[in-house]
């Protein structure tokens, strides 16, 4: 099982992004897929998810401006980062929903400063 986050980086307030995680090992279709930030001595925080028909939801802080989409013929779910402030400034990482031992990622960072 393999799951693969790119597309982080340093970015301005109120700049855009686009998050991908890639992955493999596993039915990915089959599965309902989220996106995930944690920075150093917090915990996780949930900020969306996708399930296996395709309807969404979002955290509070993000709805609005945060799109969470995917693609099964690519095995890849997306977040698309709008709007960014500050506080966004995490490791993102995406899992399946609910969490399954080992079906995660190492993360991409993302930073937004000016």
């Amino acid at each position: 099982v393999q799951l693969v986050e790119s597309g982080g980086g340093l970015v301005q307030p109120g700049g855009s992004l686009r998050l991908s995680c890639t992955t493999s090992g596993f039915t990915f279709s089959s599965y309902a897929m989220g996106w995930a930030r944690q920075v150093p001595g917090k915990g996780p925080e949930g900020v969306s998810g996708i399930r296996i028909n395709g309807s969404t939801y979002y955290s509070d802080s993000v709805k609005g401006r945060f799109t969470i989409y995917r693609d099964n013929a690519k095995n890849t779910v997306y977040l698309q980062l709008n709007s960014l402030k500050p506080a966004a400034t995490a490791v993102n990482y995406c899992t399946t929903i609910p969490p399954t031992p080992g079906y995660r990622g190492q993360g991409t960072q993302v930073t937004v400063s000016s």
